[in-house]
């Protein structure tokens, strides 16, 4: 068997992928966002930790909803945190509006998210709560649209993927670019193939009987991935876990290499915990790279150079393709050869160590999934 055939094997699974994941972007696309009269009361509950840039736009947009009663719950765990100017910003600016600020210092577990929400619960009025990260942005039809889905018995939790906007500069630019075009499009060919990958912390939306059912908050205190878990926990309660239609807005403001190494660091080693199998599986989605290394292993030969062309345009076209589905920019594809080098850098790097910083700590990662503290700063 010849270098050139073992190569072109391996290439043949990655090229199908990149098609793939395109027709699974279009099929997506296609589904309708729906939405239902009946509307009850919801929740929204976002805990809080540092200045975001946007921060503000991003909270104003969950409390100004096409939706007839909602309550908005912002919660931080420090009276010193940078987030509670833009928090009171907000109150001030929407009197009109019920919204609740809570500051509680109590934490429980390993996960501070977690232990902000579970603070944040107290002051949450309503039987349907809808969680979503602070770096999240949404329209007016967002509560419509991830509530619906809660009418049927049947369904226990409603999440959202997302896409990145870039707020400012190249690291941004780079972080957009692996949720829109890396992200994104592997979440959406797993959905097709019947392999359900959990919750997103951009909208996990459930009751409050579901949450107490999964032993609410309590029972993610020290997973490092809280929404993969609580849907798992849905799931096995024999609830569906269904995905919205709608795409919620990531707003993306990494400043530096370093920022954006060690973000996307924590989400794959995070995603090689919970699904180790299929994130060893994952180094076939890298077929530009893996063309490069094999062009080089066999001295650029003529055949292994024609395979790294292939799978360039390969991968160009079904970024077209998704953002043309999607409704993405497509103004930086050309950033795609350097943003897939470092995906696949940031891919080998979450194989050496269990080591994640977040939310300005360091933290080591069982692998069970559960995570302790390593450390006072990142």
């Amino acid at each position: 068997m010849t270098l050139t055939f073992i190569i072109a094997i391996v290439l043949a699974p990655a090229w199908a992928y990149l098609a793939g994941a395109a027709v699974a972007a279009v099929r997506f696309a296609r589904l309708p966002l729906l939405t239902a009269a009946e509307r009850p009361p919801v929740t929204v509950m976002k805990p809080l930790h540092g200045a975001e840039p946007g921060l503000y736009e991003n909270l104003h947009s969950f409390a100004r909803q096409d939706y007839p009663l909602v309550q908005l719950v912002l919660g931080v765990g420090n009276a010193k945190d940078s987030a509670l100017p833009a928090a009171r910003a907000l109150i001030r600016d929407l009197p009109e509006s019920d919204i609740a600020l809570v500051i509680d210092t109590l934490v429980r577990g390993s996960n501070q998210k977690v232990a902000s929400l579970e603070n944040m619960l107290a002051a949450a009025r309503h039987d349907i709560l809808v969680l979503a990260d602070s770096d999240m942005r949404v329209d007016r039809r967002y509560l419509a649209a991830v509530t619906a889905p809660l009418l049927d018995p049947g369904t226990g939790a409603v999440t959202c993927l997302y896409q990145g906007v870039a707020t400012a500069g190249k690291w941004a630019e780079l972080g957009a670019l692996h949720i829109n075009f890396g992200f994104l499009p592997s979440v959406l060919a797993a959905e097709a193939l019947g392999i359900h990958r959990g919750c997103f912390g951009a909208t996990i939306a459930m009751r409050r009987a579901t949450l107490s059912r999964i032993g609410g908050f309590m029972a993610v205190r020290d997973e490092l991935a809280d929404d993969q878990r609580i849907g798992e926990e849905v799931r096995a309660q024999g609830l569906a876990v269904v995905l919205s239609r709608y795409l919620v807005e990531a707003r993306v403001s990494e400043p530096s290499l370093t920022a954006l190494w060690y973000h996307e660091l924590r989400w794959a080693r995070t995603i090689r915990t919970i699904a180790p199998a299929g994130f060893a599986g994952s180094v076939l989605t890298h077929a530009v790279v893996l063309s490069a290394i094999a062009a080089a292993a066999t001295g650029f030969g003529l055949t292994a150079c024609l395979f790294l062309v292939i799978s360039m345009v390969l991968r160009l076209a079904s970024a077209r393709v998704i953002a043309g589905a999607l409704g993405f920019s497509s103004a930086k594809l050309w950033l795609l050869p350097l943003r897939d080098a470092l995906s696949f850098a940031i891919f080998v790097a979450s194989f050496f160590g269990r080591r994640v910083s977040w939310r300005d700590q360091l933290f080591q990662v069982a692998r069970s999934g559960r995570m302790s503290v390593d450390g006072d700063q990142a």
